[in-house]
């Protein structure tokens, strides 16, 4: 982690020459401040060079955006020992959340010492920042925004989401093709999509317990499956290059007319078309955004980064998602030490309640059109975005 930092920091003297440069241009334009993302609040001190304000993006939720906080006040002003709270089993109320919230869905970077540093740091910039920008909105994190701007300790904060890139639904010709065609012959709702991000990978146990879990469920799916080992371009898992090396025997024929095993996914396409009523998910937060703008309900199994408290506040404060797993954690420096399974009856159960719950599918529809009302002219968001345009212009003398 602190290596991490010390590669975005080491950015610091470009930003600051780039920035130079462009102030003495002629004719340029005065800085009202600078905005970066939250892996990149170093930039804070190149923006107090120049005596202009910084506001930070925080792509991930409200809640979230709550927990890092609250736990640099617990560690800084209540001397807590995080590190033996977050291995612990138990529970603690967070202002941000509803309901009290188990230590086991805390992100696993906060189980380390040099992890909960990197958070801290974290944190102790934001509270810097002129303002957060949140890719949220109101309707949905009602009680974590309602508590982040109570809070007269945090900078005011800003939800302007869903921010959400929607220019691949049009896309066509990147090899997934075949699999829109074949969706487009399937009854509505009535296909669930298996999907876990850029890192999402199963070692041959984790994908033989899938694949059972998918069979005996009985419902259509279109699973992406990546192999385990890393692509050395991409730092990412890449497609698996044969399936049957690690799926079981006969699964492609049994499965042939009620699924399609492929690799990448154009997500956003496959969220977007009305034969999928459900998506199982890593829980990334656009991910998540992104099946709530489509009204597709999610069965959350979390894989890394703060994707167990996104499925924790989807499942248990909102009830906008089913649960396979809530604290499943996978750790990507030594894989050894990764030995939970999630069981097929576990995924079984997940895919039939994810596809069969009307209750959460409801609840989804309405969430689904007050995310898109929250982005026109009127809405939270389109507001939100409207105050924060004012408060540029404020520094512009």
């Amino acid at each position: 982690m602190t290596t991490f930092i010390e590669f975005i920091n080491s950015h610091s003297k470009h930003v600051r020459n780039i920035v130079a440069d462009m102030i003495t241009q002629p004719g340029s334009s005065q800085v009202a401040g600078f905005v970066v993302d939250m892996l990149c609040t170093g930039m804070t001190d190149v923006a107090n060079e120049f005596n202009v304000p910084t506001y930070v993006f925080f792509p991930s939720n409200a809640g979230f955006l709550g927990f890092k906080l609250y736990i640099q006040t617990l560690c800084d002003d209540h001397n807590e020992d995080i590190v033996k709270l977050s291995n612990s089993d138990s529970t603690i109320s967070i202002p941000s959340f509803m309901n009290p919230v188990p230590t086991k869905v805390f992100p696993g970077v906060v189980q380390t010492p040099e992890g909960l540093d990197f958070i801290l740091r974290s944190a102790r910039k934001l509270r810097e920042a002129r303002s957060i920008i949140v890719n949220t909105f109101m309707e949905l994190e009602t009680h974590a925004i309602e508590s982040l701007l109570e809070d007269n300790t945090i900078p005011p904060v800003y939800p302007v989401g869903p921010i959400l890139n929607l220019e691949s639904i049009a896309e066509k010709g990147s090899g997934n093709d075949d699999i829109i065609t074949w969706l487009d012959s399937q009854p509505p709702s009535s296909v669930v999509v298996l999907c876990f991000g850029s890192m999402g990978s199963f070692d041959e146990v984790q994908v033989k317990e899938i694949a059972h879990g998918l069979e005996r469920s009985g419902h259509h799916f279109v699973w992406s499956l990546r192999q385990t080992s890393i692509d050395q371009k991409t730092g990412a898992p890449s497609d698996c290059e044969d399936p049957r090396t690690v799926l079981p025997e006969g699964f492609l024929e049994r499965t042939a007319g009620i699924g399609k095993v492929t690799g990448w996914l154009p997500q956003v396409a496959l969220l977007a078309h009305c034969a999928v009523g459900g998506f199982v998910s890593h829980c990334g937060w656009n991910s998540l955004l992104e099946s709530l703008w489509f009204g597709v309900p999610s069965a959350t199994w979390p894989i890394y980064a703060e994707q167990q408290m996104n499925a924790f506040e989807m499942v248990v404060e909102h009830g906008l998602a089913v649960e396979i797993k809530l604290d499943y954690k996978k750790d990507f420096v030594n894989q050894e030490v990764d030995k939970v399974v999630v069981t097929a009856k576990e995924i079984e159960c997940g895919v039939r309640r994810v596809m069969e719950d009307n209750k959460v599918r409801r609840k989804v529809k309405d969430m689904m059109a007050k995310s898109r009302a929250a982005v026109v002219d009127g809405g939270a968001s389109y507001e939100s975005v409207g105050s924060l345009i004012l408060d540029f212009k404020r520094n512009i003398s």
